[in-house]
């Protein structure tokens, strides 16, 4: 779905692979991550608390966006207390992943 509209997309398959992944790149490298919450090895709050606690230019900004079955208010509000930017129900609505 993303590539039909024109993105590129890294897929890394656990949360430690996630967060490696943006330590090993140059900053700016990314547009925004799309983060699963449950994943092997570590999950998507704590993959997205180590990326908001680098010290680099980019950890603090770039949008990272919760994708989850779970919808209800307790997820959406662990994903902000995480750091993440905005929380998507699966399965995705592409009009609300593409809303600016």
């Amino acid at each position: 779905m993303l590539a039909i509209n024109g993105a590129k997309a890294v897929v890394q398959k656990d949360g430690a692979r996630a967060v490696e992944a943006f330590r090993q790149s140059a900053p700016g490298t990314y547009n925004g991550i799309l983060m699963d919450i449950q994943m092997p090895e570590m999950n998507g709050y704590e993959a997205t608390r180590r990326i908001r606690g680098m010290e680099r230019p980019d950890a603090a900004v770039i949008p990272i966006v919760a994708m989850t079955a779970n919808a209800f208010a307790e997820d959406i509000q662990a994903s902000v207390d995480a750091g993440m930017t905005a929380h998507v129900s699966k399965p995705v609505d592409m009009d609300v992943l593409w809303k600016p």
